[in-house]
Formats: C-alpha cells, sequence, structure tokens
C-alpha cells in the first residue's frame, strides 16, 4: 500500500499563531505556496471550503495555472450547486489541469455557518442530501446515456453529461463526517475516508466502522489522517516548540485577531462529531499514544485540524507509520507557520515517511 501525502494552500498567510495581514486573496502567497509543495514532494494540496471564504474551484484553478505536477482536493460542499452542474464542473477542470483533480465532500457540521448560505437542514437531512447528490454526480461522470433520478432532494430527467473525468479511475472522492449518517454516506460513496488526528485506538474503530459502511456496496475505500506535526532537531526541542506554539495561540486567542470562521458557536460544546471525538481524546491527557498532542485541540474546541504529532522528524515519521499500520495511507500535514512548516515537511518528514512505508511493503512482500 503506498502512501500519499496532501497538503494544504490558504489564501492568505494566516493560522492560530499568525493574524492574518494582506487582502483576502493574496495571490504571491498563494504562488509560494504551491511552489513550496510542489517542490516538496506532496502529492497533493487541500483548498478548503467556508460559507464566507473565497471558492475552492476557482483558488484550486489558480493554484494549477502556477504548478505542472501538483495534484488538487477541492473542498466541496453539496446543497448550493446542481449535482448535474458539480459533476460537469470538476470533470471539465480535470481534464484542464490533465487529471489533476479530486473532490473532498464536506457536509457541513456547523448549523450556524450552513445558514450563513441559506441551508436549513438538519445534519441528518444534509447527509441524506449529499448521499443524493452524489449518487447523480457519480452517474455523471459514468453513464453513457441520459438517466432519471428521483429523490427526496433532488430529481433530474434526461440527465447527462458529454464531459467525463479524465482518467479511467475517475475523479477520486475524498469524504469527511464522523457522525453515523456520515459513515453511512462514506460506505457508499467515499473512495478515501478522512479522519481527523485521533488516538490510534479511535482510527483502529472508525476504520472499521467505514469498512462495515462499504462492505454491502463492494467498496474498499481507503483512509487519510489530518495532522499539525511539530518537528525539532531533538525531541526536548519540538516539545519546546510546541509550548510556544500553544503561547502564541493563546495570545492570538486573546488579542481577538484569530479567525474565528468555523466554530462560531460554544467552542466547548462543538455540533459536529469529529470535533467531540478529537476533545474525547484531548480529555484523556495532553500527551497521548506515542506522541499525539491534543492541546491545541483543547484551546480551539477542536475547531478542525487541530491535533499534531511531536518530535524529531524521525520520530514523527515512526508514530506516523503506526497510523499506516493502522490503514492510513494518506497523510494530509499542514503547520502553524504555513511556508515554512511545509518546506521543512517536504525536506526532512515526507522522504523518511516514505522510506519507512517502501520498507514496510518490502517486508510484507518477502514473507508472503
Amino acid at each position: 500500500m503506498s502512501v500519499e501525502f496532501i497538503g494544504f494552500i490558504g489564501n492568505h498567510n494566516a493560522s492560530e499563531i499568525i493574524p492574518r495581514q494582506g487582502p483576502v486573496i493574496d495571490r504571491a502567497f498563494i504562488r509560494a505556496s504551491a511552489a513550496i509543495h510542489e517542490r516538496g514532494g506532496f502529492d497533493r494540496v487541500l483548498l478548503a471550503f467556508h460559507s464566507a471564504t473565497p471558492d475552492s474551484l476557482f483558488v484550486g484553478q489558480y493554484v494549477a495555472q502556477v504548478t505542472s505536477r501538483l495534484k488538487l482536493m477541492l473542498a466541496h460542499r453539496p446543497g448550493f450547486t446542481a449535482p448535474t452542474l458539480a459533476a460537469r464542473q470538476l470533470a471539465t477542470l480535470d481534464h484542464l489541469t490533465d487529471g489533476r483533480v479530486a473532490v473532498h465532500i464536506i457536509t457541513g457540521g456547523n448549523d450556524r455557518e450552513l445558514a450563513q448560505d441559506g441551508d436549513w437542514l438538519t445534519k441528518d437531512e444534509r447527509y441524506a442530501r449529499t448521499q443524493e447528490y452524489l449518487d447523480i454526480v457519480r452517474q455523471e461522470w459514468t453513464r453513457r446515456e441520459p438517466f432519471d433520478y428521483k429523490g427526496e432532494f433532488y430529481r433530474v430527467s434526461g440527465a447527462f453529461s458529454d464531459v467525463k473525468p479524465q482518467g479511467p479511475e475517475g475523479i477520486p472522492v475524498y469524504f469527511g463526517g464522523s457522525s453515523p449518517a456520515a459513515i453511512a454516506v462514506a460506505g457508499k460513496h467515499a473512495d478515501v475516508y478522512a479522519l481527523w488526528g485521533e488516538t490510534q485506538a479511535q482510527v483502529a474503530e472508525t476504520i472499521a466502522a467505514v469498512r462495515a459502511a462499504a462492505a454491502p456496496h463492494g467498496r474498499a475505500p481507503r483512509f487519510s489522517l489530518s495532522l499539525r506535526p511539530i518537528l525539532g532537531a531533538t525531541e526536548e526541542e519540538a516539545w519546546a516548540k510546541a509550548d510556544r506554539i500553544l503561547a502564541q495561540a493563546r495570545a492570538l486567542r486573546a488579542a481577538g485577531a484569530e479567525q474565528r470562521l468555523v466554530n462560531a458557536t460554544d467552542p466547548d460544546r462543538p455540533q459536529n462529531e469529529g470535533s467531540r471525538r478529537l476533545l474525547a481524546a484531548a480529555a484523556q491527557g495532553a500527551r497521548l499514544d506515542k506522541r499525539l498532542w491534543t492541546e491545541l485541540a483543547r484551546l480551539t474546541g477542536a475547531n478542525g485540524n487541530s491535533t499534531s504529532l511531536v518530535g524529531t522528524p524521525d520520530q514523527v515519521a515512526e508514530a506516523m507509520l503506526d497510523y499506516y499500520r493502522l490503514g492510513i495511507s494518506t497523510f494530509l500535514i499542514r503547520g502553524f507557520d504555513p511556508l515554512a512548516d511545509a518546506l521543512e515537511y517536504g525536506r526532512d518528514l515526507i522522504p523518511r515517511v516514505r522510506a519507512l512505508v517502501a520498507g514496510e511493503t518490502a517486508g510484507s512482500r518477502a514473507a508472503e
């Protein structure tokens, strides 16, 4: 099983420890970030979606324009574009980028944010809509003749797309969501199921649940894990760096300078199951398993990807190999200093993990 690395390109230079300066869409920053990720050996980059931020489809087009190899993972929320149109948009971009497009389906776990776009459905209703949405998208990509579809949320007649994904394997569908309703949809449609940086026990539990949901559909999804690695020349330096990051994040939050777009509700009681699972891990302690660090998740209310592996590059690579052995084959990694950390990951971490995985794979083949 090979390993895939996904980075993250924001619209501007900002994080939990860096207040945003400059324009909302900083093209110079996007170009620099794209170049660092491409040179650093990342396979893809995530372009995020939120009800208040620039459109990931257009930012992704720009990233593709300034790169030649780097693939895209476009976050996309069902419900605001007709599924037939979304399928054609993604397939068109796939051709224009020579097959570099993947889509990351995010149904949405925060009612207040969804209301910004006029979506008043309940969470379970949103996931039911997402399932219908993907039913139609996949038929648009694969059917060679017009088709009809009648569901609770969507109804089409004679639907057909002349443009299909470029490659025979199609456009990969990544999928996030930890609730039972989300896992049911993932079982039917996810090519890659995405988890946040949970404990090894939590990851094993979720992988088993998703595989069970996928089995009736004859599917075997891959699994992705999102982490915020913190590296140091020594273990002591790495933990000191983590302490500095925590102090800086606290100071920025106290000053009110951090952007708080996602968890607009009480950060101690997030609405989405993924955040609740991270907070449950954080309640077990600040340092879990070999080197999983949960303090930022605790501070931010597990507002997205907020847990870290802390240590030397060799130590963090070994910890990532532990997750690989559980079934994780994709790692989405981003740092707290976006450009510097992406550069460091490409230089010091990605090659080590790839080497460990190659050794693991060779050992498995030799044992057969």
